[in-house]
């Protein structure tokens, strides 16, 4: 059995380790942010400590074999409930799946420290946050920028909006990260329309401009290219 202060330290390394993790979730403005991080971190590891500790008193009896592991392998599922809040469906687009990932993640550092394997938990932390603060700026540099685009319409004045964007491209919809309407300079009776999409490949961006042009609304269609930005995620 573990003295008090065993007990407490290991809570303590567990709300730390989670608190690492839950600022770079904070910082983004996730739902899933510091408190809820340092929370599934430090009640995992108390419901480790409880699985391997807290039977002591009954394992004396004789007949009587408990298996410790049993309690942990139901936060590894139990926190799929949690996770699940914390990613949201907006038309097509799944957001948060990384926090949801991030929660089952440090789910598994409490276990670990209420178990005692302090540098698996330490590892383990280091290496999440690289993950979600070191690769994403590589992501959006390397990846995220090749598959930006923008296009620029001029349309017949009010027939183009974000409803009937959203009809016209079908499917692909959900790639539209910028819709930018305003009055041309040129002619009062034409809008001037700014749409940047988003993660899209180039068969996907070929046939988005294709029923663009299609519109009859469309006056002037113009390729810009890739564009440089950051996506957020």
């Amino acid at each position: 059995m573990l003295n008090n202060w065993e007990l407490v330290s290991r809570l303590v390394i567990a709300a730390a380790l989670g608190s690492v993790i839950g600022f770079e979730r904070e910082r983004l403005s996730w739902a899933a942010g510091l408190r809820t991080h340092m929370l599934v971190c430090v009640g995992s590891a108390l419901i480790m400590i409880v699985s391997a500790f807290g039977f002591a008193d009954v394992l004396s009896a004789d007949h009587v074999v408990l298996d410790p592991s049993r309690m942990a392998a139901q936060v590894v599922s139990g926190i799929g409930f949690l996770g699940a809040g914390s990613i949201l469906l907006r038309g097509e687009i799944v957001r948060g799946l990384t926090t949801a990932a991030s929660l089952w993640s440090v789910a598994a550092i409490g276990l670990a420290v209420g178990g005692g394997l302090y540098t698996a938990a330490i590892a383990a932390t280091v290496i999440i946050l690289i993950i979600l603060a070191g690769i994403k700026p590589l992501e959006r540099r390397f990846i995220t920028f090749r598959q930006r685009r923008q296009i620029s319409l001029l349309v017949t004045r009010g027939a183009l909006t974000f409803h009937s964007l959203h009809d016209a491209l079908g499917t692909s919809s959900p790639r539209v990260k910028q819709f930018v309407v305003q009055q041309s300079d040129d002619s009062p009776e034409l809008d001037e329309v700014m749409i940047v999409l988003a993660r899209v490949s180039s068969m996907e961006y070929e046939a988005i401009c294709t029923a663009l042009r299609r519109l009859d609304a469309v006056k002037e269609f113009r390729e810009d290219g890739p564009r440089s930005g950051v996506i957020d995620g």
